[in-house]
């Protein structure tokens, strides 16, 4: 169903600019008039204190032109009602246009619920007031209630990333799934992880109140990198009817932001919080992220994943204190049987023979998942091309591959070890 559009603007009382305040309730005088036309019933005035988090939802919905979310009206009509963002992803259609929240009226009339982002002038310039209108508050309380259960079952994830500008948030699809069975590590490990997984969102909580165990847990994950820790992730992430948090945290992070997520986890919980790459955090914000994770009721509900491919940078403290990351799993690179079967379940058998499959595990040694899908690959377009595949070769030339990389030693050839306009 297409949004409705109703366009008004406010003109500068008698030629001259007026007090922002009074612009800003004559502003909301009058969207509170549409909203209540349009929804057929008077309404009351709500805002959210404590993040953004019903405001992404809505942008979401009113960017993926969801039917229930109908674009009442533009508040200003000339300042900007629609943005332009890039998709890597997409392709020919690489551009996406949508209506922003900023100077727009967005309503819900089945739940009776709208929401306006109202510019307003300030010394900095150009700023928000943002305003939610609901015939009542169990109106508002069903409208987020069935929010949170739409976004819960289309799969979103939620993605925090420190900036120079401060936390940006985002709601983004999980990329392909990733079932538990495509997960290829040792599986006394892998039961013992997704076990836990399992019983934290047991929704009666009985083996956690059995045993008188706080209603949290921190697992991190290290080893070297291309050996599954992703794919791990991505396969609890996926399988967990819960909400999912990824946190990128950068020279950027500060408490501040430290605070800011998780503070709405606690409001997504019990939910997944993903830390990729826990060893970038920066030494000026360590303390504080580490009394976050003391904190008795910081994270009341949240299963923290943390992972590093750089064990040694990780502070002792995070992982030698209870409460804080309970166990640390090293995912560690395959051993031979391991080789085989991934290699196995890639397909290299429709290639070249069973034998040669278990030759090729048996000369990989050392190798890492991600390079095995490299050796895959590498037969697999020979295959294609030459109607052949010289294994050995493949191998080999990854493994002088692999050598250079390690010695960072990439040129062979002295004669191209001079770069330049000038070679004397």
């Amino acid at each position: 169903m297409p949004m409705s559009r109703v366009s008004f603007s406010f003109a500068k009382e008698g030629g001259h600019e007026e007090n922002s305040y009074f612009q800003f309730a004559r502003a909301l005088d009058r969207v509170r008039k549409l909203v209540v036309e349009k929804l057929q019933s008077e309404v009351g005035l709500y805002s959210q204190n404590d993040g953004n988090d019903v405001w992404e939802w809505v942008q979401e919905d009113v960017r993926r032109d969801f039917r229930g979310a109908h674009r009442f009206a533009v508040i200003y009509e000339l300042l900007e009602q629609k943005t332009i963002e890039f998709q890597e992803a997409k392709g020919d259609s690489a551009f996406e246009i949508y209506p922003l929240l900023h100077n727009n009226v967005i309503g819900y009339p089945e739940y009776g619920v709208a929401f306006a982002r109202i510019p307003i002038r300030n010394q900095y310039g150009i700023g928000n007031e943002d305003i939610i209108f609901a015939r009542n508050d169990e109106a508002f309380r069903v409208f987020l209630a069935d929010l949170q259960e739409r976004q819960l079952r289309e799969r979103r994830i939620t993605v925090f990333t420190d900036t120079k500008e401060g936390l940006e948030r985002s709601r983004e699809e999980l990329s392909r799934a990733v079932q538990r069975d495509d997960v290829v590590m040792e599986e006394a490990l892998k039961t013992q992880i997704f076990r836990s997984i399992d019983e934290f969102f047991l929704k009666d909580r009985v083996f956690f109140q059995t045993y008188d165990i706080p209603y949290k847990r921190g697992v991190l994950l290290y080893g070297k990198p291309g050996n599954g820790k992703t794919t791990l992730v991505k396969s609890i992430t996926g399988s967990v009817e819960a909400p999912v948090a990824y946190w990128q945290i950068t020279e950027h992070t500060t408490s501040d932001s430290i605070q800011e997520v998780f503070s709405a986890a606690i409001k997504m919980a019990p939910m997944i919080l993903v830390i990729e790459d826990i060893d970038s955090m920066p030494d000026s914000a360590r303390s504080y992220f580490l009394n976050t994770l003391d904190g008795a009721t910081s994270r009341e509900g949240i299963f923290l994943i943390g992972t590093t491919n750089y064990p040694e940078k990780i502070d002792p403290a995070l992982i030698n204190r209870a409460g804080r990351f309970d166990r640390a799993y090293e995912v560690k690179q395959p051993d031979e049987r391991l080789r085989v079967h991934y290699l196995t379940r890639k397909g290299l058998q429709r290639i070249v023979s069973p034998e040669v499959v278990e030759e090729a595990a048996r000369r990989t040694e050392g190798f890492s998942f991600a390079q095995l899908n490299e050796l895959f690959v590498s037969a697999a377009l020979q295959k294609h091309y030459e109607d052949q595949v010289d294994l050995e070769r493949l191998i080999d030339d990854l493994k002088i591959d692999l050598k250079k990389g390690s010695k960072r030693v990439w040129l062979t050839d002295k004669s191209d070890s001079q770069v330049g306009f000038l070679v004397r």
